[in-house]
């Protein structure tokens, strides 16, 4: 008589547990059958499927083999395991004043590529800008074991005990990296393109006050301007005071310039979005752009290229910038507390000429 009790379930071969993991989301492979799948030690697997910085070292073909043959045998690291193990939690918090189109979309996209690259998660949290969420959110974010923070475009005055690197940042704090835009350059070149095309008559549009490039750009501008021989007239200088992230302050602040009905040939604009405000604004008053009035914006945001006219602007490295930040933060996470760290990060603008500025009819 067989003792059913006492029968032990056979297990399946490899072969036919890795064929079920392909039809079975539920179906899964640990590391070893996947190494032994592809031919491959466990520790190059490893290496790769949690983007370790040493998996740079191995081959391009090699990690896209591994990758591919994971998502077929539905292969799935061990996320918690890897943090438990390490002590790590592989997150970093990005701070931004808003997310809309323009400055902070392309910042965050090159931190999200490098972030993703080395294998990090992030949380974005936006505080447009309130003082509570600014100076709230670094201890909230710490209290979910960020391993570090990027601050775009944000005042931060108190330090916090994780590496900070802070875009547009230009107040020296400890533990904290500014990455910045070389402003006097930017400046300069905005305006020689004006005064060589024969502009004298220039209208400025300041940022908010909120903004953390606004001063230093202001002071960048009126040195640009002694330099040039250029005068600045604060008749013909207006400031952007709505915390909107449209083209509208724009449009409003060059409608308000506009009524002084004093006489501009240029108008030279904080950023591209108060640009294509002002733009609308010139065009309601019958002004022709660039025929009546040149018009310079200032980021080079994707949709530049495609207004009509083409904005001529100043190109900050946005992306560039967003990519260095993620970058200089996951090795300051990754180096001894004690290590020294660069404090200041500068990248250079490019003038970009497009259809909107042209020499005075």
């Amino acid at each position: 008589m067989t003792d059913y009790a006492n029968i032990k379930p056979m297990s399946r071969p490899k072969s036919a547990r890795l064929a079920a993991s392909q039809n079975s989301p539920e179906q899964k492979v640990n590391l070893r059958e996947l190494a032994e799948h592809l031919g491959l030690s466990v520790a190059t697997v490893s290496l790769v499927m949690n983007r370790s910085p040493a998996a740079k070292s191995i081959p391009h073909h090699t990690q896209a083999r591994v990758r591919a043959a994971a998502r077929e045998l539905n292969y799935r690291p061990n996320v918690m395991a890897r943090m438990l193990r390490q002590q790590r939690s592989f997150t970093v918090g990005v701070i931004v004043p808003e997310i809309s189109e323009g400055y902070a979309a392309l910042v965050l996209s090159g931190i999200e590529d490098h972030l993703l690259q080395e294998g990090y998660f992030y949380f974005v949290v936006s505080h447009r800008h309130r003082n509570d969420l600014i100076d709230e959110y670094p201890r909230l974010l710490q209290q979910r074991a960020v391993e570090g923070l990027i601050l775009v475009d944000t005042l931060y005055q108190a330090g916090v005990s994780v590496p900070i690197v802070a875009v547009s940042g230009h107040k020296h704090l400890p533990g904290v990296t500014n990455i910045s835009l070389n402003h006097s350059r930017a400046a300069r070149l905005a305006l020689d393109h004006l005064s060589s095309l024969g502009h004298r008559r220039i209208a400025f549009i300041k940022g908010q006050v909120f903004s953390s490039d606004t001063e230093i750009r202001w002071k960048a501008v009126r040195a640009a301007a002694h330099e040039l021989g250029l005068t600045v007239d604060d008749n013909l200088t207006v400031q952007l005071q709505s915390e909107s992230p449209t083209p509208q302050p724009g449009y409003e602040m060059t409608c308000k310039l506009l009524q002084t009905a004093l006489p501009i040939t240029a108008l030279f604009a904080f950023n591209d979005i108060s640009a294509l405000g002002a733009i609308r604004a010139l065009r309601e008053a019958g002004r022709r752009v660039p025929e009546d009035v040149s018009v310079i914006g200032f980021d080079d945001i994707q949709s530049a290229a495609y207004q009509n006219p083409g904005l001529t602007t100043i190109r900050q490295p946005l992306r560039e910038m967003g990519m260095t930040a993620a970058e200089t933060l996951v090795r300051r996470i990754s180096a001894p507390k004690s290590a020294d760290y660069p404090k200041n990060i500068v990248v250079e603008p490019e003038l970009i000429v497009r259809g909107s500025t042209a020499r005075p009819s």
